[in-house]
């Protein structure tokens, strides 16, 4: 589960943002929207929120956000050995941050165990890297590294940290983690909070995750699950079937270019192409089949969702997604988001944080006021995040969705200019 993650100088993220799913002591949904983990004997019992939405105009920051999440999950899972230049980009309208290095920090719990780990870095050197655990309700310093201006690194081990620690720190390189080169040379004692990001974590909408994912369920006995997600998302349709053939050229459009049709060869040259093919019933009683890239976006993207969506809730994993109202109806929308809030389905505390510019989530009947957050830019550039909760807004009671829009919390696109010329 995610209690709480941070990002200092990364893109239009210049101070500290802090997204927290630690949940507020007031009663709405409470039944329904809240988890209450198990933790370890003698740790503080804390109450998480199954879902977050981030709300705010474009360019405001919100894809940066969950960027910075994917990017360090990126460096954990490939710094120990498949990364040269780490994917950090420092903001860059102000000339004293350029140089500085970008710091990630997250608090998660796995298997009743709090942790935080964080890291700060450049393209080519990790100047600071802490992990603190709680596995027996007391917080363990389990290490500590810097990494001085003269390049001199430094470690500070807790004595609760077991294996080849000495191994592990002359094998980490100037632009790798100390946890994932521990992980490579199998550390047993890390390996559950290197999983939480190799494993739990799944960030996606910046690319999206593709129908692979969900044509592998359906070429398995898990095919039924796919239909049956997408019946219940109110989507007419009776089956779904697969085929596959063979990788030819003849697939390719005539307009790419040579290269391109080269670089497909090489890397599809012994491949096996899945295509979809989606049925319907119609009124007379026949099946009728279309292929799914003939179907509507909606129903494309319902599909892409399918196997990710019962994966995070059958294992309490942790989904995020940027821009979950795409190419959905509102109502599709509020679908994907209320299986979190269903204790019947979300049996294992999975959870779900999504930006979204669909206001019509946002709503006390949807979302509690501490599940809702803003994102803006300020007049440096500089990207802010903020929850509903500073504006104390009245239980019950206030029409958020018409206070945003009015203007009240702020994060709303600035349209002056273009009004202007429009009224030209």
């Amino acid at each position: 589960m995610l209690v709480e993650f941070s990002v200092e100088n990364y893109k239009s993220i210049k101070d500290e943002v802090k997204l927290s799913l630690v949940a507020s002591p007031a009663k709405e949904h409470r039944e329904t929207h809240i988890i209450s983990p198990e933790m370890s004997s003698g740790l503080r019992n804390i109450s998480l929120l199954r879902s977050s939405a981030i709300f705010g105009p474009n360019a405001a920051g919100k894809s940066n956000l969950i960027r910075a999440l994917s990017t360090m999950q990126k460096i954990i899972l490939r710094s120990g050995g498949q990364l040269d230049d780490l994917p950090v980009i420092p903001f860059r309208f102000c000339q004293g941050s350029e140089n500085k290095p970008t710091t990630f920090e997250l608090i998660g719990i796995i298997n009743q165990m709090q942790f935080q780990y964080g890291f700060s870095t450049t393209k080519n050197l990790v100047t600071d890297e802490w992990l603190y655990a709680w596995p027996k309700g007391r917080s363990q310093e389990w290490f500590v590294r810097s990494t001085s201006k003269s390049g001199e690194v430094k470690y500070k081990f807790g004595g609760k940290l077991t294996g080849d620690k000495e191994v592990w720190k002359r094998a980490t390189r100037p632009n790798s983690l100390f946890l994932s080169t521990a992980m490579t040379l199998n550390s047993e004692q890390l390996k559950p909070i290197f999983e939480w990001f190799s494993k739990i974590l799944h960030v996606g909408g910046i690319g999206g995750w593709g129908r692979d994912y969900s044509t592998v369920w359906c070429e398995g006995d898990r095919k039924k699950k796919i239909v049956e997600f997408m019946q219940s998302a109110d989507f007419a349709i009776e089956n779904l079937r697969i085929t596959k053939k063979d990788f030819n050229l003849e697939m390719l459009s005539s307009d790419i270019h040579s290269d391109f049709k080269n670089l497909f060869v090489e890397k599809l040259s012994n491949a096996e192409l899945a295509e979809l093919y989606v049925s319907h019933q119609t009124n007379h009683g026949h099946t009728v089949e279309l292929s799914l890239s003939d179907e509507s976006d909606g129903t494309q993207k319902i599909f892409e969702f399918a196997a990710p969506w019962n994966d995070t809730l059958e294992n309490g994993h942790v989904i995020v997604y940027d821009g979950l109202h795409e190419h959905l109806h509102p109502a599709l929308h509020r679908y994907l988001i209320n299986q979190f809030h269903d204790k019947k389905r979300n049996t294992q505390n999975a959870q779900l944080i999504f930006s979204t510019h669909d206001t019509s989530v946002l709503s006390q009947e949807i979302l509690r006021r501490d599940q809702i957050w803003f994102c803006e830019r300020n007049a440096k550039q500089e990207t802010e995040l903020f929850p509903l909760t500073d504006f104390s807004p009245r239980r019950g009671f206030e029409n958020l969705e018409r206070s945003y829009l009015g203007g009240r919390y702020g994060a709303l696109p600035y349209l002056g200019i273009l009004q202007k010329n429009l009224s030209v």
